[in-house]
């Protein structure tokens, strides 16, 4: 069973603030802060028990461990951050593994959106409001919080505004 639309309606307004503060800061200094990923695994602790089945509740925990895992190892061959791979893991139990056909494409959707404007910015005049921001100057690195976070937001919303 996929999550419910009044489950992502409890989840959203913890989750979107969250969100922009891990885009903000992967993309300000290429990292995503610890405290930002724990707020993210309070708030589902949280908001998950008022929002979820206890049964759910209980499986999409089993989420967070086993992203944690697969983003250790991603992490150790160089294909993502650590603190991609800690947010990625944070943010495993506010989505159902039924609603995985959405996720992923909605990812790769994100991916190529985030990567597309980071690159659009750089090189256009808007770059001069945030010229700090090191992201600019990685070479072979991208920010992938940006699309990350979008990611959990978008998969919320959708599920709220659609079921």
């Amino acid at each position: 069973m996929g999550l419910t639309a009044s489950a992502a309606l409890w989840f959203l307004p913890a989750v979107v603030p969250i969100a922009i503060y891990v885009a903000w800061s992967d993309l300000q200094q290429m990292k995503i802060p610890n405290v930002a990923v724990y707020a993210l695994v309070i708030s589902f602790a949280v908001l998950g028990l008022i929002a979820l089945p206890f049964g759910h509740y209980l499986w999409h925990w089993l989420h967070l461990p086993v992203m944690l895992l697969i983003g250790f190892i991603l992490n150790m061959v160089r294909v993502i951050g650590a603190g991609d791979a800690k947010f990625t893991a944070a943010a495993a139990p506010f989505i159902a593994t039924a609603d995985l056909p959405l996720v992923l494409p909605l990812f790769a959707a994100c991916l190529m959106a985030g990567l597309v404007t980071h690159r659009l910015v750089k090189i256009s005049p808007l770059r001069r409001l945030v010229p700090h921001w090191q992201s600019w100057s990685a070479t072979r690195r991208f920010p992938m919080g940006f699309p990350l976070a979008m990611t959990l937001v978008f998969y919320l919303t959708l599920i709220t505004v659609y079921r």
